[in-house]
């Protein structure tokens, strides 16, 4: 009985310990993506369509493609956590 009940104390410590890796790294995993998309899209404003050229517009795609991706992936994931969060 004692070693079930150490078992679980053990596996909550870890899992407490995983959520605060996750939040230590949540600032990097939203803004990093998003400060990236960011940049690409001003490239192909400021490089691509005001100047006319065609040739940044994979930069465009670059740009949306992050920014779709992290919206979609990250936004759940940080729901997700602040639910496990408010739950202990």
């Amino acid at each position: 009985m004692r070693e079930e009940n150490r078992y679980l104390t053990g596996k909550s410590i870890v899992n407490r310990q995983g959520i605060r890796t996750e939040l230590c790294f949540l600032p990097l995993l939203i803004f990093l993506p998003f400060a990236v998309s960011i940049i690409l899209l001003w490239s192909w404003y400021y490089r691509g369509f005001s100047m006319g050229c065609s040739d940044y517009d994979g930069e465009l795609m670059l740009a949306l493609i992050i920014l779709i991706g992290n919206i979609v992936f990250d936004i759940p994931f940080v729901k997700s956590l602040v639910r496990s969060i408010h739950r202990k």
